[in-house]
């Protein structure tokens, strides 16, 4: 369950910090542009601060434990990136975007299970 814990949280952290990065690096425009649709309705200030909150996340889910500093952070990182998921399920649902309502729950889901598995029987810290 451990290595599985470990694939799930790189896979999260790396889809998590390709998007971060993108929300951060380009402008509102060119990314409504470009098929992202949903952030239509968000400030430019709101989508840097989702693109940050999920570049966290995504370092939250794997270097406190690479590290050994601070585990208890992995947890906590999923449980945040899950409540992000929430978030965003709500204007794609608004949409009527199935695909993006699809993708939203997948994230949830497996952020949900790092959590459940980090603070349960695979902590690191027990």
């Amino acid at each position: 369950m451990n290595i599985a814990l470990w694939i799930i949280a790189a896979l999260l952290a790396v889809t998590f910090l390709a998007s971060g990065a993108v929300k951060l690096a380009q402008p509102k425009e060119k990314l409504v542009a470009s098929g992202m649709g949903v952030l239509e309705g968000f400030s430019a200030g709101t989508i840097k601060a989702i693109g940050a909150l999920e570049v966290l996340g995504a370092v939250g889910l794997i270097l406190p434990a690479a590290l050994s500093i601070a585990p208890v952070l992995v947890p906590l990182a999923a449980v945040g990136l899950a409540l992000l998921m929430v978030g965003a399920f709500i204007p794609h649902a608004r949409r009527r975007e199935v695909q993006g309502i699809v993708m939203t729950l997948a994230l949830f889901a497996l952020a949900v299970l790092v959590a459940w598995g980090r603070f349960g029987h695979q902590s690191f810290t027990g």
